[in-house]
């Protein structure tokens, strides 16, 4: 299920979701790296900027770091993403040179050692084009289940206009590229497989990736008094 201009109808989408998630779950809802002010993704501006062919994550917005990061264990339901609306000519050339039209999906990544991030569940795959210039939410077919300290982030195999640019050097984001290939947005470096190892070792300041997850966290455990 997707929505077009949704970010008024985000809490009723996550609601509708979560009636696939098991009885006792929290009625909470957290929208994990749904960090204000807004940042309004670079395209159809000059030069057009755009995710490509890599998984990327927020590692800090302003004083905030870790926006992605699972605050509390429970379910993922549904995920938001921000689209630039490039022109014809701009949607050309992303398409020929990134291997296709813009799509995306979320990746819930384990953090390890040394930037190391392990793939422990994925979304489903959506086109975007139909999308673009406007905030869509895409629901979950099956909700997400995930811990806390997992993080959410982007997959995007080809390419996205979901890349706010020109903020200020206290913002970044990190991708799933190795050391001396920050530089090559072209090469296929994003998480595609399941439990894939993978280094984020490319930080890239004053730019912001426009997603954010719709989390509904575990009820928590109330104690039963002793009779």
């Amino acid at each position: 299920m997707s929505v077009k201009n949704s970010r008024a109808l985000i809490a009723p989408l996550a609601a509708a979701a979560a009636l696939a998630v098991p009885a006792g779950a929290s009625a909470e809802i957290v929208e994990v790296g749904a960090v204000p002010p807004a940042s309004p993704p670079s395209c159809p501006a000059r030069p057009c900027l755009a995710v490509s062919r890599t998984t990327g994550y927020q590692a800090k917005v302003g004083t905030l770091r870790a926006p992605m990061t699972i605050p509390k264990t429970g379910r993922i339901v549904a995920w938001t993403i921000a689209l630039g609306n490039p022109g014809a000519q701009q949607t050309t050339f992303f398409n020929q040179r990134l291997g296709g039209e813009a799509e995306a999906q979320i990746t819930i990544i384990d953090p390890r050692r040394k930037l190391r991030s392990r793939v422990v569940a994925e979304g489903e795959l959506q086109k975007l084009q139909p999308y673009f210039g406007t905030t869509a939410q895409f629901a979950l077919h099956t909700s997400i289940r995930v811990h806390k300290g997992e993080v959410v982030a982007l997959t995007v195999p080809t390419w996205a206009p979901a890349l706010a640019v020109g903020l200020g050097g206290d913002t970044s984001w990190r991708a799933s590229r190795g050391r001396g290939k920050c530089a090559d947005t072209s090469t296929q470096t994003a998480q595609l497989r399941p439990a894939q190892l993978v280094q984020y070792f490319c930080l890239y300041r004053t730019a912001r990736l426009t997603y954010s997850a719709t989390l509904i966290p575990d009820a928590a455990k109330v104690a039963t008094p002793a009779q």
